[in-house]
């Protein structure tokens, strides 16, 4: 998009468009399947989580081509488009007897419950973002470079930072907080005791925060300097239909960083599970929705259940 003084800008992240009406419905349905779970009502509760997985399913299948052509993103676009057959799966395993899928539902509903209203709420929103640029402007600075910090075309934020011919501004995706909500979920949901709960939370948010801004920071200033505006990724953004101009930002932030935090997020779950392994019972759910196979995660990566001590007693 165009600014003033011919610089170009684009955002830093992005948010996905016209699927809050769904966002809002899925986390309603996984809300009325975790009240009936807590009431001990299992069985209606199935109804609601599957309900809420098929709509699940809707939400990924409208921002999937959001990611693949107006994101150009096909990091996200691809695991947008597995989303929606893995959702209705899910749903239909859990319609089916999979009861092990509960915890997975309740996961989902609290990831939500983090997620969207720090999205809907104007001033969290703000808060967020205008925080998490003031940190990018440091890290951006302490590497020795000194942009224009100013005003961003959305909302009025002060989020966008001017290298020369070429800004990048901070939104909302840019905080990190999808990371954090997905393990703050999984924490939340699983049984076990509130102290290890806290410690693995703090430890998988305190992780998260400093790589999102690493990857903010890297990705400013590769597309504000322009260290990918050549060679082969000019032709392979030309293949992808990116502007040339803005074929430095696509490979920063869309290929190199997408695909790292995907590796980010397995180190990162990794790390957490040392702590608390009883969230291993969730992954191995999910495993199951993507495989078909029963996996034993606690032996395979040896961790040890701290809820056995060393006699042999609970």
């Amino acid at each position: 998009m165009s600014i003033p003084l011919s610089v170009e800008s684009i955002s830093v992240g992005g948010v996905t468009v016209g699927s809050d009406l769904l966002g809002w419905l899925v986390l309603a349905a996984f809300l009325a399947g975790a009240l009936l779970d807590v009431g001990k009502r299992r069985e209606f509760a199935r109804y609601a989580y599957v309900g809420g997985w098929a709509l699940f399913a809707a939400f990924w299948g409208v921002v999937a081509p959001h990611f693949l052509f107006t994101k150009a993103s096909a990091v996200e676009g691809v695991l947008a488009i597995i989303a929606v057959p893995a959702c209705l799966y899910t749903g239909y395993l859990l319609w089916n007897g999979r009861d092990g899928l509960y915890t997975l539902s309740r996961a989902v509903f609290l990831m939500g419950v983090i997620y969207y209203p720090t999205q809907a709420i104007a001033s969290v929103r703000k808060a967020l973002i205008e925080f998490t640029a003031d940190q990018t402007y440091w890290g951006i600075q302490l590497l020795g470079y000194d942009p224009a910090y100013t005003t961003g075309p959305e909302f009025g934020y002060q989020n966008m930072f001017v290298f020369s011919e070429f800004a990048t501004y901070i939104v909302y995706a840019c905080t990190g907080i999808g990371s954090i909500a997905i393990f703050a979920g999984l924490i939340a949901a699983v049984d076990a005791p509130i102290r290890r709960k806290l410690k693995s939370f703090a430890l998988a948010v305190g992780v998260i925060w400093v790589l999102n801004l690493i990857r903010n920071v890297f990705v400013a200033v590769a597309a504000g300097k322009g260290w990918f505006q050549q060679g082969f990724v000019l032709e392979f953004a030309a293949l992808a239909g990116i502007e040339a101009s803005h074929a430095s930002f696509w490979f920063a932030h869309n290929i190199l960083s997408q695909t790292g935090s995907v590796f980010a997020l397995v180190g990162i779950t990794w790390l957490v599970v040392q702590e608390l392994p009883e969230m291993l019972g969730v992954l191995e759910e999910v495993l199951f929705v993507a495989t078909g196979s029963e996996y034993d995660l606690e032996s395979a990566l040896d961790v040890e259940d701290p809820t056995i001590r060393a006699d042999g007693g609970e």
